[in-house]
């Protein structure tokens, strides 16, 4: 997770996808001076052994365009690699030239979990939802190639807490979370049209385009 360094909060999700790397979406960015970088967190009100805090020392940014949310990923380097264990490991990248097109995969976060509200879950939570194609469907002319949806086909069961169906705009907890579909991290939260709506899939940004890109950078920087 990320969090800002004044206040203590926790505000954007974020994925380790090596060591000393974490991914997650450009409107989650922050001056690298005022992030911290949690891992193993799983229950925000208590201390727990397994968590591991990082400062950040570098930040890089893919053509964002804040207006459309197109290329929504930034690949954060921690100050220290992580301790690897059986709570803090890297997720695995997925196959570039492909990218789910059906299925069910699962969204975790600790954002909000009722509409209308501004309390974060506590805890983190995770919920399974199914890739939805033909997502111009739902948001005519602003879906590109760099994104996919997820979500619940038109209905919501709403004893469910939805991760996935977030809020437009200014990060909501769950922003920057990843979409794990077989194993394989593919999806950034991004955006949607207002929170837990469910009648609007969740869109997310498509990380198979951003492999090279990704690997490029961490095979490079020193």
């Amino acid at each position: 997770m990320l969090k800002e360094i004044f206040t203590g909060q926790h505000y954007c999700g974020g994925t380790l996808v090596h060591a000393q790397w974490v991914v997650s979406a450009a409107h989650c960015w922050r001056p690298s001076s005022k992030m911290k970088v949690v891992l193993g967190e799983h229950n925000m009100n208590e201390v727990e052994e397994y968590e591991q805090i990082f400062n950040v020392s570098k930040i890089y940014v893919h053509n964002y365009k804040y207006r459309t949310y197109d290329n929504d990923i930034m690949l954060i380097k921690l100050s220290r690699p992580a301790e690897l264990n059986a709570k803090v490991e890297p997720a695995q990248l997925p196959d570039q030239n492909n990218s789910p097109t059906s299925g069910t995969c699962t969204v975790s976060g600790w954002g909000v979990t009722q509409v209308y509200s501004y309390y974060l879950s506590p805890v983190l939570r995770a919920v399974d939802v199914q890739i939805i194609p033909r997502c111009n469907w739902y948001y005519w002319g602003r879906i590109t190639n760099n994104m996919l949806c997820a979500g619940f086909r038109l209905k919501m069961i709403y004893n469910t807490r939805s991760t996935s169906l977030i809020c437009l705009g200014d990060p909501q907890g769950d922003s920057g979370g990843p979409l794990i579909c077989n194993g394989y991290f593919e999806g950034i939260v991004s955006w949607g049209i207002s929170c837990a709506n469910p009648y609007f899939p969740g869109v997310y940004t498509k990380v198979c385009k951003y492999v090279d890109w990704i690997t490029d950078i961490i095979n490079n920087t020193a």
